[in-house]
């Protein structure tokens, strides 16, 4: 069968709403839901802290860093367990060691996700923050991020995709701009498990962090953060525990190996065992199938809502360019009032803004259908 046109709706919970809303927050499996609650029925009965928790717990930290370390392409041991992004965001900003002179270079400032820009301007009194320019879309010249670059620039941080106009930055030529010389941070959460297969070794980043709430379509509060393990001594840990650390000679301490190293008191194992379960249900419909349905939905809105007058559209125009975000704004409408009117007929996208201006955001998945699509379409006719 066809994965592109195949419906797997029936494999997600019922609901009368079309959701559109997968690039802030996606539906999970029924079957995620059932391991979560499996889960909680077997710790509860082995007895959450007795002896025979602890291989039980072991085993599941292992399986889903384990799964992880295959969709990126990575060790086991560089995944770290985190609840959000913006967690692993912040191992990186505030565990690298600057100087007066020191630098960093990010794009686009209020363009960017607060997530990837705040703790990064935070650093603003302590060091050099340096923009890289941006056209509309997003994108920025690769000559401008070599002229950025000098002796004191410590890191290069950057989105993968971007969450406003979708479009997807080059990283793989980014990487090979910096590799071995400058450290390179990727903020992932609009791309994994939307765009196809990746791979770290290939971007040759040092650092990324992504949630598995969005595409992977697990449960809120579960993120990871992929530290290459050489690059792991560039980070000082911001939060130390008898996980992360051991003492010797009384009062000296010793951080432990990857990724224990940045994982102090981690205990949200059933949001793993949720997250490891709707993995291998995406691992299982095929990572590169996810990328082609997810591309077919958005060039059918996007072509559909071409043919709307006024229609207002944003972000590349060729699909390899871009991920299944669809933004757009109706001349005359306000962004927000189209958003609540869609939702009173159990449509579900988002309001989002691109610098100032307020956008509405779509974001199809998987597991939506062309006849959403359609439906959705329908109903923008009628606003």
């Amino acid at each position: 069968m066809n994965l592109v046109s195949k419906d797997i709706s029936d494999d997600f919970p019922r609901s009368d709403k079309i959701y559109l809303n997968n690039a802030s927050v996606s539906l999970m499996p029924l079957q995620s839901i059932e391991a979560m609650k499996e889960f909680l029925i077997s710790y509860n009965s082995i007895g959450p802290d007795s002896k025979d928790s602890e291989p039980f717990i072991t085993e599941k930290l292992r399986n889903v860093r384990k799964i992880i370390a295959e969709i990126i392409s990575c060790q086991p041991d560089e995944v770290v367990l985190t609840q959000s992004t913006t967690d692993g965001i912040n191992i990186v900003a505030n565990g690298l060691s600057f100087n007066d002179k020191s630098n960093i270079i990010i794009r686009g400032m209020g363009h960017e996700h607060h997530s990837n820009f705040y703790p990064w301007i935070k650093l603003k009194d302590k060091i050099s923050i340096k923009n890289l320019p941006i056209d509309e879309n997003g994108f920025f010249k690769l000559d401008d991020l070599e002229s950025f670059i000098d002796d004191n620039t410590k890191l290069v941080a950057l989105s993968h995709a971007l969450y406003n106009t979708g479009s997807i930055l080059p990283v793989k030529e980014i990487g090979k701009i910096l590799e071995d010389k400058i450290p390179f941070f990727i903020d992932s959460a609009q791309t994994i498990g939307c765009i196809g297969e990746i791979d770290v070794s290939k971007i040759k980043c040092n650092f990324m962090s992504f949630n598995g709430s969005k595409w992977l379509c697990g449960p809120m509060g579960t993120g990871l953060f992929y530290c290459n393990r050489k690059s792991s001594e560039l980070l000082e840990p911001m939060t130390i525990g008898g996980e992360s650390a051991i003492i010797y000679d009384d009062s000296n301490l010793a951080f432990k190996e990857l990724p224990e190293k940045f994982q102090t008191g981690f205990r949200n194992y059933v949001g793993i065992v949720g997250l490891e379960s709707s993995i291998r249900y995406l691992v299982k419909f095929g990572m590169n199938n996810i990328h082609k349905k997810n591309q077919y939905l958005s060039n059918l809105f996007r072509e559909e809502l071409l043919k709307i007058p006024n229609i207002i559209l944003y972000g590349p125009e060729n699909p390899n360019d871009r991920t299944s975000i669809v933004s757009f704004n109706i001349k005359g409408l306000d962004s927000q009032k189209i958003v609540d009117t869609l939702e009173k007929q159990n449509i579900i996208l988002a309001v989002r803004e691109i610098m100032e201006k307020k956008i509405v955001r779509a974001s199809p998945h998987f597991f939506n259908t062309e006849s959403e699509i359609l439906q959705v379409i329908d109903a923008i006719k009628k606003l």
